[in-house]
């Protein structure tokens, strides 16, 4: 089974992750002062709903014992998980305006559906580039 979580960070520069997607009327959820906090808050949600399922003597789905998470990252969360990308380089890769790109980053600014295309473009580009890489 594959749940969708949607990571968001808050005015508050609070991360939560939120899904559409439950079992047996338990629903997921996970909050952290950064992107790895909250998704062990989530995956935690994932276990208690497992438990309360048992506790109300209900099986679980066969389905619901083998699950699998998509994360999808609004800008600032995507950058608090991958700290490692240099958000300078990334702009001038993607080309974006580089003190926009970081006005995306900490969540100023939104980014308009065509540039959020070219840095979904210029992530799988990375990604790409990072599979081909022999050693």
């Amino acid at each position: 089974m594959k749940i969708v979580g949607v990571i968001e960070r808050n005015e508050n520069n609070y991360y939560q992750i939120s899904s559409d997607d439950e079992i047996m009327n338990c629903c997921f959820g996970g909050y952290g002062y950064s992107v790895e906090e909250a998704k062990k808050d989530f995956y935690e949600s994932i276990e208690e709903a497992k438990r309360i399922i048992a506790e109300r003597g209900e099986e679980l789905p066969v389905e619901a014992k083998d699950i699998t998470v998509e994360f999808k990252y609004d800008i600032p969360s995507f950058f608090n998980c991958f700290d490692w990308i240099n958000v300078s380089q990334f702009a001038k890769r993607a080309g974006i305006n580089e003190s926009q790109m970081r006005q995306y980053k900490s969540g100023i600014a939104s980014a308009s559906e065509s540039t959020m295309n070219k840095i979904l473009s210029t992530v799988k580009a990375i990604g790409a580039e990072l599979q081909a890489v022999t050693m």
